[in-house]
């Protein structure tokens, strides 16, 4: 019998990117869900390819949009967020145990998303004479996943609402400027992007207030202990306030934003 928690620890495990994607398109999502089992995973978490090479954000240096490296630098930046979108989403399914079943299937769902969303990067990215893996990326959002592993709500709270929730904020202005350097393209795959990127940081919303009730805490003030305590980027402007506000953030997250 095929079960849904288990089977995301292969594409989880899995060290080729494209494969990756491909083996997360292809799980089922009407598969059995065993909620309480406390799984174990047979290799490293997550799998990742040899290339890029990983090192700090603050390393990472765009060069001009006018030049196809400047672009596909950039698009590579945003390849690499998806890829990892799907290791955040499927580690979530696999390694909180003891939730409901739309729990898992909502995490599951956005695996899928984010696999998409990364190979349409990757085919771009190829049609330009560049490939995933070309340039360094990186490593902050797993980082982050690292630090969460511990705590379903401190991993909700932080990474699609406070890391997925800034793609949400820059997807707009990433998107000028590839159009305006010529790149319809890649414009077109950023809109597909932020319309379901929208729904994701939706999910986190809603679990994140799930968990805040099951454990007798405020939303509000809980985030901000949260963001305290596992030293979370300060969100800086602009915002996305439309997007922002299709995802779920109440009038009083959004007011806190403008402080």
């Amino acid at each position: 019998m095929n079960s849904l928690r288990p089977a995301a620890l292969g594409p989880l495990c899995e060290t080729d990117a494209v494969r990756k994607a491909q083996t997360t398109l292809a799980l089922d999502l009407a598969a059995t869900v065993h909620p309480q089992e406390v799984l174990t995973p047979t290799g490293p978490i997550p799998g990742r390819p040899a290339k890029p090479e990983l090192i700090a954000h603050t390393l990472l240096k765009p060069q001009p949009l006018s030049t196809a490296k400047g672009r596909a630098l950039l698009i590579h930046s945003v390849a690499h967020i998806e890829l990892n979108a799907i290791d955040l989403a499927l580690d979530a399914v696999w390694r909180f145990h003891g939730l409901p079943q739309d729990f898992y299937t909502d995490w599951m769902r956005i695996a899928q998303e984010e696999a998409k969303h990364f190979l349409l990067l990757r085919e771009h990215l190829v049609s330009m004479g560049f490939d995933y893996g070309d340039f360094p990326a990186h490593n902050a959002l797993w980082e982050m996943a690292e630090r969460t592993q511990d705590d379903v709500l401190a991993r909700i709270g932080i990474v699609p609402r406070t890391l997925e929730a800034r793609g949400l904020d820059a997807s707009p202005a990433v998107k000028n400027k590839l159009i305006g350097a010529g790149d319809h393209r890649a414009g077109e795959i950023l809109d597909i992007i932020l319309e379901e990127e929208i729904g994701h940081v939706a999910a986190g919303n809603h679990w994140y207030r799930y968990l805040c009730t099951q454990r007798g805490v405020d939303p509000i003030k809980h985030y901000a202990a949260l963001i305290a305590q596992y030293q979370a980027p300060r969100l800086r402007p602009p915002f996305n306030m439309a997007a922002r506000q299709l995802a779920g953030f109440c009038p009083e997250e959004l007011a806190i934003l403008m402080k």
